[in-house]
C-alpha cells in the first residue's frame, strides 16, 4: 500500500512536469508539446504500476493531446490505444468505441491500417459481451479496412464477427446480409471449406426469417462448396420443413454437424421453431353424424337440405298467418 502511494505521488510529480512545460511565457511563445506528452507518458506508467487506473488513463488521454498538437500522430494513435486497455481495467467501457475511432483514424492518417483494424479488433472483443452493438460498428469498420487493403482473409474473419453478432441480437436479416458479404470474400480467397459451414449457417438463418424459399435458394447457390455430410442434412432439414415434419427438422438439427458450429449457430439451432404439421381438415357433416354412431345416406342429406329451404321459403311467403 506505502508502495503504491509512493508511486501515485511520483506520477503526480511527473503531471505537474508536463503542466509546466505546457505553460508560456513572455520568453516561451509555444508550449513544449513533446516534453510534455513524454512526462504524461512516464505520469501514466507509474499510476498503473500503483493500479489507480482512473488517473492513469487520464494521464495517457492528456498525453495523446500532445502528441496530437506536436504532430505526432501515431503516438497520440497508440496512447489511446492503451487507454483503451486501462478502460477495462477500470470496467468503465463508456467511452471505448469512441476511444477507438479516433486511434483508428490517427493510424489511418499516419498509413498504418494494420494498427487500425488491431486498436478496433481490441476494443470490438471488449466491448462484445456488455455492449454488441457498439463491437458490432467497430468490427464492420475493421472489415471495411481490411478490404480496401486488400487482405480478404482478415475482412472475412471480421465479418464472421459481424454476422455472428447480429444471430446473437436475432436480428437475422442483417445476420443474412454480414454471411452473404462474408462467403463472398471467402470464395475470393478460396477457402472454400469455410463457406461450406457457412452456407449451412446461411440456411439455419433463412428458417430463423421464416423464409424456407430463401433457405432453398440459399442452399442452391452454396451448397456446392459443403461437404458431402453437409448436403445430406441440409437436404434432411429442407425436406423436413417443405414437408411440415417435425421429427425429421428436430434429428436434422441434432446433427453432430450443426452441434460443432460457432456457438451463436449452435443455439440459433437449438431455438429454430419446428415445422408444424397441417391437421386434415374434417367434414362437419360426417363428424356430427360419426357421433351420434349411425350412416347417412347422401342423397337422403340433400333431401333434407332442399326440404329445410323449402320450409324456410313457404314461411317467408306466409308470413305468421
Amino acid at each position: 500500500m506505502m508502495n503504491n502511494q509512493k508511486k501515485v505521488d511520483e506520477g503526480l510529480e511527473y503531471v505537474k512536469n508536463a503542466e509546466k512545460s505546457l505553460k508560456t511565457s513572455f520568453m516561451k511563445w509555444r508550449p513544449d508539446y513533446e516534453s510534455a506528452a513524454e512526462q504524461y507518458n512516464k505520469a501514466a506508467t507509474c499510476f498503473r504500476n500503483a493500479k489507480s487506473f482512473d488517473q492513469c488513463r487520464d494521464a495517457l488521454l492528456k498525453a495523446a493531446d500532445c502528441h496530437k498538437q506536436n504532430r505526432a500522430i501515431f503516438y497520440a494513435a497508440k496512447a489511446l490505444d492503451q487507454a483503451i486497455l486501462v478502460s477495462k481495467e477500470l470496467g468503465d467501457l463508456r467511452n471505448v468505441g469512441e476511444l477507438a475511432n479516433r486511434a483508428a483514424n490517427m493510424f489511418q492518417s499516419h498509413g498504418s491500417a494494420e494498427s487500425a483494424t488491431s486498436t478496433l479488433d481490441k476494443a470490438g472483443k471488449i466491448l462484445e459481451a456488455q455492449y454488441p452493438e457498439d463491437a458490432l460498428k467497430l468490427f464492420q469498420r475493421a472489415a471495411d479496412i481490411s478490404q480496401d487493403q486488400d487482405s480478404v482473409r482478415q475482412s472475412a474473419e471480421f465479418m464472421s464477427k459481424v454476422a455472428r453478432i447480429h444471430v446473437k441480437l436475432k436480428e437475422y436479416e442483417l445476420a443474412a446480409d454480414a454471411i452473404r458479404r462474408e462467403l463472398g470474400l471467402r470464395e475470393q480467397s478460396e477457402s472454400y471449406q469455410a463457406a461450406g459451414r457457412l452456407a449451412v449457417a446461411l440456411v439455419l438463418v433463412h428458417i430463423a426469417r421464416g423464409d424456407i424459399v430463401a433457405a432453398e435458394r440459399a442452399f442452391k447457390e452454396w451448397g456446392n462448396y459443403c461437404e458431402a455430410p453437409e448436403v445430406q442434412c441440409l437436404e434432411m432439414l429442407l425436406q423436413a420443413y417443405d414437408e411440415e415434419d417435425p421429427e425429421a427438422a428436430k434429428a436434422a438439427l441434432s446433427n453432430p454437424f450443426i452441434k460443432h458450429m460457432d456457438v451463436e449457430y449452435t443455439i440459433l439451432a437449438r431455438d429454430l421453431p419446428l415445422p408444424e404439421q397441417t391437421l386434415p381438415v374434417i367434414n362437419p357433416v360426417v363428424a356430427a353424424t360419426s357421433v351420434g354412431g349411425g350412416s347417412v345416406d347422401a342423397s337422403s342429406s340433400k333431401a333434407d337440405a332442399d326440404s329445410g329451404q323449402g320450409n324456410e321459403e313457404d314461411f317467408e311467403e306466409g308470413g305468421l298467418c
